[in-house]
């Protein structure tokens, strides 16, 4: 019962901070300082991972008419007037083209070398630099963007080079935990001209097949032999997830309506603080 109240703890964790540019890899592993899963080191590696496949699951329901590429129904750009033509929905074929493009970068990086850069740097001090760091370049970048007008406005509006140069963005959270998948994209999206609602939508949609191939990536490397209680602990985990980040995503469309960015940049960098000194005192590992 202990356990599947920590796995309810690392689901609610896991879905409140992987939509919000704070970084939920760097959360989750400060989180497992103060809170331990009684499980195996090669478990606890796949569980931080693969809880996220409960956070795919809420953004697949909230913008399935957004993502899903085939129907007549609101079919805005059918593929042809008539036949299996007209149940193409060519726009949504597009944006998935642009997305496949924007993960390119992240998914070489991974496959190669996800093993070093997890023992490299998933420690407490590189989750609090990459959160300060981030934290300064949220702020930098509002102040510079404030009044400015967006050049990208839409999601349909970006273009191949622009979901390559996100991807390029996206490629430093992948390297360093503490950076924030979101904030990462985010803070690039908006230095190249994008929206702040298109940066945080098109984030969301990349996040499904990044999200799944870093998944089904740790799922291949641990296999499938889970004893019942670490089956219990995953499914908990990721079902909690789920239904934390349904209301988080509609809470931050609903506030970068009206809002920047800059109170996350903030957030990052006094958590940041927080751990150097705590590691520095040694009530964390480092």
């Amino acid at each position: 019962m202990l356990e599947i109240l920590k796995a309810i703890l690392f689901g609610i964790v896991e879905g409140i901070t992987e939509w919000l540019p704070i970084s939920s890899t760097g959360h989750m592993i400060l989180l497992d300082e103060l809170v331990k899963l009684d499980v195996s080191e090669d478990f606890y590696s796949m569980f931080q991972v693969v809880i996220q496949l409960g956070a795919i699951l809420a953004v697949v329901i909230i913008f399935w008419n957004k993502i899903w590429p085939f129907g007549k129904k609101n079919n805005q750009a059918p593929l042809s007037e008539n036949g299996i033509g007209a149940w193409i929905k060519k726009d949504i074929f597009v944006l998935w083209f642009h997305i496949l493009v924007s993960c390119v970068p992240a998914a070489i990086v991974g496959v190669l070398w996800d093993d070093l850069f997890e023992e490299l740097f998933y420690n407490p001090v590189c989750v609090a630099i990459a959160l300060i760091a981030f934290g300064v370049a949220f702020i930098i970048v509002e102040t510079a963007k404030s009044g400015q007008n967006s050049k990208i406005n839409s999601v349909a509006d970006i273009t191949y080079t622009t979901a390559l140069l996100i991807g390029i963005f996206q490629l430093i959270a992948a390297v360093f935990p503490g950076t924030s998948r979101s904030g990462a994209t985010i803070v690039g999206a908006l230095i190249i001209g994008v929206a702040r609602t298109v940066a945080a939508e098109y984030t969301f949609y990349l996040a499904i097949p990044v999200m799944l191939g870093a998944s089904l990536l740790k799922l291949v490397k641990f296999g499938l032999d889970f004893t019942s209680t670490e089956a219990i602990i995953l499914l908990v985990g990721m079902v909690v997830a789920f239904a934390v980040s349904m209301f988080v995503i509609k809470f931050l469309m609903d506030y970068i309506k009206k809002h920047d960015f800059k109170v996350f940049g903030w957030y990052r960098i006094v958590l940041g603080i927080i751990v150097l000194a705590a590691g520095f005192m040694g009530f964390i590992g480092k």
